[in-house]
């Protein structure tokens, strides 16, 4: 896979998750983390973040072993440390205070100079109700995508 091509989503976000605030942050990994994420080999989908020490740190996110790596590979779902500005962690860390507000990564992706970023949101998670209605508005616009192709 070229560089460009890197661009791992978490699809589940955008269904059980309003996205309120988009932010882009650097990420920092190891050596085997960065080889294995070029292979394309992560997974955000149960992935959060969270608030330690002022700093944001995103947990639980999978960025499997380096295939070629050696007895210095690093643990799959450690905990990363994301690289954002001072102003907005502080942003960060007020808005979570709020009930029913979490941080949640969207995409992880690497950037024309080579360099991993990922791609969190302010999310405030869907009712039951929500999501029906997020059902129902694919299917219609799946439903008139056929129709367009038939004429």
């Amino acid at each position: 896979m070229s560089l460009s091509n890197i661009n791992i989503k978490n699809k589940k976000a955008w269904f059980e998750y309003e996205l309120l605030d988009k932010y882009i942050a650097g990420i920092q990994l190891t050596g085997t983390e960065i080889k294995s994420l070029r292979e394309g080999k992560a997974n955000l989908t149960d992935g959060f973040c969270t608030v330690l020490h002022n700093e944001i740190w995103m947990i639980n996110t999978l960025i499997a072993e380096y295939t070629h790596g050696s007895h210095t590979n690093h643990e799959p779902k450690r905990k990363r440390k994301l690289l954002l500005n001072r102003q907005e962690i502080d942003k960060l860390k007020k808005k979570l205070k709020d009930k029913g507000i979490t941080l949640i990564p969207l995409r992880l992706f690497i950037n024309e100079k080579g360099l991993a970023k990922v791609e969190i949101a302010l999310a405030k998670g869907k009712k039951l109700f929500d999501k029906r209605e997020s059902i129902k508005a694919k299917d219609v616009n799946r439903q008139l995508d056929r129709l367009k192709k038939t004429r």
